[in-house]
């Protein structure tokens, strides 16, 4: 399958990280992409340090639900929002759970799609 074909897909998650600095959003990406395919071509990124973004996104695909991430130490906290179809966004959720300390700040839920806001932290365990 190749990348284009994922962009319809519903278990594409968009992931936009902001209000951290830019090695936990990294951090917090490479965990995602331990588990998950990335939904966008290989030829584009999200923001980077380089780019002097504070604002990082990236799409994954959620089609299965992973074991735990490859847990990685925040120096503070990064705030996520993730969006897409509930059992895909629901997935992602878990998944950050299990590698992360997660709270819920908010969300919206449309017709086919639900907006969730996290704060994530450095896990306890």
């Amino acid at each position: 399958m190749n990348d284009s074909s994922q962009a319809g897909s519903p278990d594409l998650v968009q992931v936009v990280l902001s209000d951290c600095a830019a090695d936990d959003a990294k951090a917090v990406l490479s965990a995602l992409g331990s588990a998950f395919s990335s939904g966008r071509p290989s030829d584009t990124s999200g923001g980077s340090p380089d780019s002097g973004s504070d604002t990082w996104t990236e799409s994954f695909v959620a089609a299965d639900a992973p074991g735990s991430l490859s847990g990685t130490e925040l120096k503070g906290g990064v705030t996520a929002e993730l969006q897409g179809a509930p059992v895909a966004v629901d997935r992602l959720r878990k998944a950050l759970a299990s590698a992360f300390a997660v709270e819920e700040r908010g969300s919206a839920s449309g017709d086919q799609e639900i907006e969730v806001q996290l704060r994530l932290s450095a896990s306890d365990a």
